[in-house]
């Protein structure tokens, strides 16, 4: 179980860090785009941010998937 909290805190801090990272890259970036939802769109973003958010919370969700998935240690 502490084991599990360790690698989701890893996680979190990791892929907040690299979202840090990316919000400081992109601030001068004049390529910008909406993302068309089901029934609305979002605001203009940039191309760069909506990419780098979508593989940021892959990650974040892959690893969270994987300690979930995990079996059970026989005894």
């Amino acid at each position: 179980m502490v084991h599990s909290i360790k690698k989701i805190t890893f996680s979190l801090i990791y892929n907040s860090s690299i979202l840090l990272m990316l919000i400081i890259g992109i601030q001068n970036s004049s390529n910008k785009n909406k993302v068309n939802f089901f029934l609305k769109e979002s605001v203009e973003l940039p191309v760069s941010f909506i990419v780098g958010v979508s593989f940021i919370s892959g990650s974040f969700l892959g690893s969270f998937i994987k300690l979930l998935d995990k079996p059970k240690e026989e005894n």
